[in-house]
């Protein structure tokens, strides 16, 4: 499934993982694993955040996902599922249809 993880990280625990090098190594790792489509970095509400879209194979990939920006950076994070126009579409005609 397609999904968007928006992932706000604490300024003070950001801040201390970019002064002692753990924040790339972070960064790199939750990259490798989501391998995604896009993913965009920005300042959202004061906080360092980032915006991955990829595909979420299976439920137990989460955890893997999820625990190194809590336990790392102290973030929120929300899994959103996505669609693009293409998956709409056929929900919308899936949906009409019934």
């Amino acid at each position: 499934m397609r999904m968007m993880l928006k992932a706000s990280m604490s300024v003070e625990a950001s801040n201390k993982a970019i002064h002692n090098g753990t924040f790339p190594l972070i960064m790199e790792k939750i990259l490798a694993k989501l391998q995604p489509e896009a993913t965009y970095f920005m300042a959202w509400q004061g906080k360092r955040t980032m915006l991955a879209f990829f595909d979420l194979k299976d439920a137990s990939m989460i955890p893997q996902i999820a625990e190194p920006l809590f336990s790392g950076l102290n973030a929120e994070i929300d899994f959103i599922p996505v669609m693009v126009q293409s998956d709409l579409q056929k929900g919308l005609a899936e949906a009409l249809a019934s």
